[in-house]
């Protein structure tokens, strides 16, 4: 059985970690590379940054941010933001990342996942995939950091994209994120179940109880969270000890 991954999120903007509310209500949540020393002494599993306002903004991910978190790190790092091409993502690795994530762009060219995963393997590709939920249009994928609707239903998105070569799903549901409710375990057990790669439950994490489950609920794979870790109302290692408690695998 693999280990369950537990997951902070650096949502960059202006160079300065943020945090929203189901995407809005953006507020300062501190220095990434301050964080993320911290994380990896915290024993996190894996960072993720993700530069939430490149797509929009039309510009590329701060590569020079990038290289500084990894001079900081030892853990596993996902770089997202921005990233449309194989050059990108080149620049980004041999700033220190080990992981590209990859969201509007894939939407915008599905074939930009298949050549990335020839490229630099299936394990280096990571789809983020921004999901919501309304009554008339069930899960729906959403592109340019949650703000436009598009064609796509969530799992069928998510099959796709796994049969293009992506290595990952990163799994974040904007009914949720932010408002410390829970997992959206409905939608991330069905394409955790429709998938043969592994799927990075996001948005929602209040408590515990939450992480333990995405594990068991929704055979999640990793557990990711931001505020929640950033304002200190959870920490890692107590987290990681209560997981091992209910059964959980988790790497101490």
């Amino acid at each position: 059985m693999l280990t369950k991954r537990i997951i902070p999120c650096l949502d960059i903007k202006n160079g300065r970690t943020v945090k929203g509310v189901q995407f809005e209500n953006i507020r300062d949540a501190g220095d990434p590379v301050e964080l993320a020393k911290w994380y990896a002494a915290e024993g996190a599993d894996e960072l993720v940054f993700l530069d939430i306002t490149a797509t929009n903004e039309g510009r590329k991910t701060f590569a020079e941010l990038v290289r500084d978190i990894a001079r900081h790190i030892d853990i596993p790092f996902t770089v997202g933001g921005g990233i449309s091409s194989v050059a990108d993502v080149e620049v980004l690795l041999h700033a220190g990342a080990d992981k590209v994530s990859v969201n509007s762009s894939a939407i915008k060219n599905p074939d930009l996942v298949s050549e990335l995963a020839r490229h630099f393997g299936s394990q280096c590709v990571t789809v983020a995939i921004d999901t919501k939920y309304t009554p008339e249009a069930g899960w729906k994928v959403y592109t340019r950091a949650g703000t436009v609707e598009t064609e796509h239903a969530t799992v069928d998105w998510a099959k796709q994209v796994t049969a293009l070569g992506a290595g990952e799903i990163l799994l974040t549901s904007m009914n949720n994120d932010g408002t410390k409710a829970g997992f959206a375990l409905d939608i991330t057990g069905q394409v955790a179940k429709a998938v043969t790669v592994p799927v990075i439950a996001s948005g929602g994490a209040g408590s515990m109880e939450h992480f333990l489950d995405a594990f068991t609920k929704a055979h999640a794979d990793a557990a990711l969270a931001a505020s929640l870790f950033h304002f200190r109302e959870l920490g890692v290692p107590a987290l990681k000890t209560y997981l091992k408690e209910q059964g959980i695998d988790v790497r101490l």
